[in-house]
C-alpha cells in the first residue's frame, strides 16, 4: 500500500507541473497579421514563426489580413476557436484605441482577446524635410510657434500612432500644424522628401535609411529613454515635451483560451524572442525584442489607452 500511495503521489506531482510543450502547440497554428505583407508586423510574425515551427514541429503559417486600421485581422483572431490553433499580432488601434475612432466595431477589444505578450518596441523618430532650418527640437518647436498654421505634417493614416504622435506634440508645444495622411510610411517619408510635408513622426525603419541620404534630418526619438539602436538621438523629453510614442506589437489570442495554454504561449515565444539569430534581425530594423508576461501586456495596454484617450478627444479624431 505504501508503495502504491508513493507512486500515485508521483504521478499526480507529474500531472501537476508546467508542460509548455505539451500545453501549446499540438496542432498546427494559424498566426493572423492584420496588415500587409512586408510590414513590420509581418516580418516579426514571420521570423517568431519560423522559430516556433523548428522547435515545436508544428506548422506556423501566417495569414495576412489587412484592412480597417487593423481591426480586420484583429476580429478573425477574435472569432476564432480558443483552442491555441489561432493567434495574431496587433497593436495599440485594433486592441483599444480604435474603439474611439470608429463609430461601430466588429468585436470588443476588451472582453473578446486575450493578451499574451508584448513581442517588440520600436521608437518612432521626429524628423524634418532637409530644407527646414531646425536642427533640434527646440529649434523645430520655436520655429512652429514664430510661423503657425505654415507647416504640414505627414502620417500613415488618420488615428495612426504616427498622427496621434504629432497632435501630442501639437498639442504640448502649443504648434499649429496641418496633417495630411498617406497611406503608408515609405509615402509619408517620400512626400517629405518632396516638400509636400516638412515634418513626421513614424517608425525609425522607415525613416533612418533616407537620414542617411541627407534628404531628412532626424531630431529626436519618442522612447521614454534613448534608443539602443540610436544612442546619438535625444529623447523630445530632452526637448521638454513629454511625449512617448514607440511602435510596439503584441501577441493575442481568442479570449476563452485557456489560461494555462496562453501562459503557454508567452512562454515558447519569450524564448523564440531570447533567440540571438532573432534579436539580430530585430535589431538591425530597430526594433527591439520584448517578452513579457499576460498581465504585464495588459497592464501596458491600459497605461497605452490612459496615454492617448486625451489626445484623441482633444484632437477630435474619427475614422467613421
Amino acid at each position: 500500500m505504501k508503495i502504491l500511495r508513493i507512486a500515485t503521489l508521483i504521478v499526480l506531482t507529474i500531472a501537476a507541473l508546467p508542460a509548455a510543450a505539451q500545453e501549446w502547440p499540438t496542432k498546427p497554428v494559424r498566426i493572423v497579421v492584420p496588415f500587409a505583407a512586408g510590414s513590420t508586423p509581418d516580418i516579426i510574425m514571420r521570423l517568431i514563426g519560423e522559430r516556433l515551427q523548428t522547435t515545436a514541429k508544428q506548422p506556423f503559417v501566417v495569414d495576412n489580413r489587412p484592412g480597417a486600421s487593423g481591426n480586420l485581422g484583429t476580429d478573425a483572431v477574435a472569432k476564432a476557436a480558443p483552442d491555441g490553433t489561432t493567434v495574431g499580432i496587433s497593436i495599440l488601434g485594433p486592441l483599444g484605441l480604435n474603439t474611439l475612432l470608429f463609430a461601430k466595431m466588429p468585436y470588443d477589444p476588451f472582453n473578446d482577446l486575450a493578451l499574451v505578450t508584448r513581442l517588440t518596441d520600436q521608437p518612432s523618430v521626429l524628423a524634418v524635410s532637409a530644407d527646414v532650418p531646425a536642427r533640434t527640437t527646440a529649434e523645430l518647436l520655436a520655429l512652429l510657434k514664430r510661423e503657425p498654421g505654415k507647416f504640414n505634417f505627414g502620417s500613415i493614416g488618420n488615428g495612426s500612432l504616427s498622427h496621434l504622435a504629432m497632435e501630442a506634440i501639437a498639442l504640448k508645444s502649443g504648434a499649429t500644424l496641418t496633417h495630411i495622411p498617406y497611406g503608408s510610411s515609405p509615402q509619408a517619408v517620400t512626400a517629405l522628401i518632396r516638400g509636400d510635408v516638412q515634418i513626421v513622426c513614424l517608425p525609425a525603419i522607415s525613416v533612418m535609411t533616407q537620414v542617411q541620404t541627407g534628404k531628412v534630418r532626424a531630431l529626436a526619438v519618442t522612447s521614454q529613454k534613448r534608443s539602443q539602436s540610436l544612442p546619438d538621438l535625444p529623447t523630445l523629453a530632452e526637448a521638454g515635451i513629454d511625449v512617448e510614442a514607440n511602435a510596439w506589437n503584441g501577441l493575442i489570442a481568442p479570449a476563452k483560451t485557456p489560461e494555462p495554454m496562453v501562459a503557454a504561449m508567452a512562454r515558447a515565444v519569450n524564448e523564440a524572442l531570447r533567440d540571438p539569430a532573432i534579436r539580430e534581425k530585430l535589431f538591425a530594423q530597430y526594433i527591439e525584442p520584448l517578452g513579457t508576461s499576460p498581465a504585464e501586456f495588459k497592464a501596458f495596454v491600459g497605461a497605452e489607452m490612459r496615454r492617448w484617450t486625451p489626445v484623441v478627444q482633444a484632437a477630435k479624431i474619427k475614422i467613421n
